[in-house]
């Protein structure tokens, strides 16, 4: 079918994709631009995994602290060259990672730094919790699969929605800005305090306040 030199710049200005990259994603999907857009993160994920090997030195450590000092964090989030450390729009990447740890509070960084005693455990809370609600033992186990899957999503950085747009992981987001940039990226380390974590003290929601700092941006 033909497509209009106008369908390919509405596509190219919503992915930042090349030009024939986008002509050649609306003739595969006959002209569909939402199928477009799903063909082209399809080829850029792809993309973005034959870089993942590459060595990634480089990169910026951001500290984001939320208003009135209750929340902080500290993040490192490696490229490969200086020159994209130094680029607005990785620095503004790396910002929104470090915004999204201070509201979302992961735990961990990937599922295979979570103990096998923590998900032990885990599963023993939550076997129980599913016998207490009358569940059939013999689906028991499958529930309790189902809510550690669950678990993971809740604690690990990667596997988290990301704040700005729940339906896409924070492993998601970094494998597309890794598309869009063309270098890979690798988050290495992060860490987050809350102010007076661990004391008895008066509960707020430092979360919500993150959250509505977060949408703003």
């Amino acid at each position: 079918m033909s497509i209009s030199a106008a369908l390919v710049k509405e596509l190219r200005e919503r992915t930042g994709a090349g030009m024939m990259d986008c002509k050649k994603a609306l003739v595969e999907t006959n002209g569909d631009m939402e199928k477009a857009i799903d063909f082209l993160r399809e080829k850029g994920l792809a993309a973005a995994a034959k870089k993942a090997g590459r060595i990634a030195a480089e990169g910026l450590v951001e500290s984001y602290i939320h208003a009135g000092g209750k929340i902080g964090v500290l993040l490192e989030i490696n490229c490969e060259t200086d020159f994209v450390a130094k680029n607005d729009d990785y620095r503004a990447f790396v910002k929104d990672i470090a915004m999204h740890i201070a509201a979302a509070k992961p735990l961990y960084l990937t599922r295979e730094e979570v103990s096998q005693e923590t998900i032990d455990h885990e599963k023993e809370i939550l076997r129980a919790q599913a016998l207490n609600e009358g569940k059939p033992a013999n689906i028991v186990d499958k529930m309790v699969e189902g809510r550690v899957q669950k678990y993971y999503k809740e604690v690990v950085l990667l596997e988290q929605p990301f704040v700005k747009d729940p339906d896409k992981t924070i492993e998601t987001i970094v494998k597309e800005k890794i598309s869009t940039i063309g270098e890979n990226i690798s988050i290495r380390r992060f860490v987050r305090w809350e102010m007076g974590e661990g004391l008895e003290k008066k509960v707020d929601n430092f979360v919500e306040e993150v959250m509505s700092q977060v949408n703003k941006g």
